[in-house]
């Protein structure tokens, strides 16, 4: 950040929302150049399903701009982290309205491995699996195709609507904790939903 910025670093960001909305309209860039590079982080992460990644990052500053205008401090954690909500929920939202206008197919992401990964997570990236497509044969990529296209016809008929939302969120990176509060859904039902949907496509494979 430049030193025009100088004079605002010294204050946390609750102080500097403060001062912004007593009518120092200055804070409002100095936040936005602060917390661009989180939203072009999201926006990659989100990237995954679909979205164009200037439409989202263009979401997410309208959840930035959503986080200053709502935020509490005697009600919210840090603002970091209600800023992170607010720019996941906006980003997610826009996913979903795009895809109900393009018809966009819900699950082309989806890897065909699940692998244990020593934590509470486990993989499912089929990033992976494309980005090693030119190093198969042909025979190959079609048996990929066709299971791909399997687990696809299988994903949308046996989850629920809200196992799909918390599969979608889940590819891009988030705990199920961080997805319970996208979805304002409780923790341990989207815990439950994440296990159930696990469950569901191991007996798919």
């Amino acid at each position: 950040m430049g030193d025009r910025y100088a004079n605002y670093r010294q204050y946390s960001d609750g102080e500097l929302i403060d001062r912004l909305r007593r009518g120092e309209t200055s804070v409002m860039e100095y936040i936005c150049d602060k917390y661009k590079n989180l939203v072009r982080s999201k926006a990659k992460s989100m990237f995954i399903l679909g979205a164009d990644n200037e439409d989202l990052i263009q979401e997410g500053m309208i959840g930035l701009f959503k986080a200053v205008r709502d935020y509490d401090t005697g009600r919210d954690a840090s603002f970091s982290s209600f800023a992170e909500l607010c720019i996941n929920r906006q980003m997610y939202t826009a996913v979903q309205a795009s895809r109900r206008q393009k018809h966009f197919p819900l699950n082309t992401y989806v890897s065909l491995d699940w692998e244990e990964t020593g934590d509470d997570r486990e993989g499912l990236h089929l990033t992976e699996l494309l980005a090693d497509k030119t190093k198969r044969n042909p025979e190959e990529l079609f048996l990929d195709k066709e299971r791909v296209d399997y687990l696809e016809r299988m994903i949308e008929e046996e989850l629920s609507d809200f196992e799909k939302q918390v599969l979608d969120l889940y590819i891009t990176g988030m705990s199920y904790t961080q997805i319970a509060k996208v979805l304002s859904r409780d923790e341990k039902a989207t815990d439950n939903a994440l296990q159930r949907l696990k469950a569901k496509i191991r007996k798919m494979l």
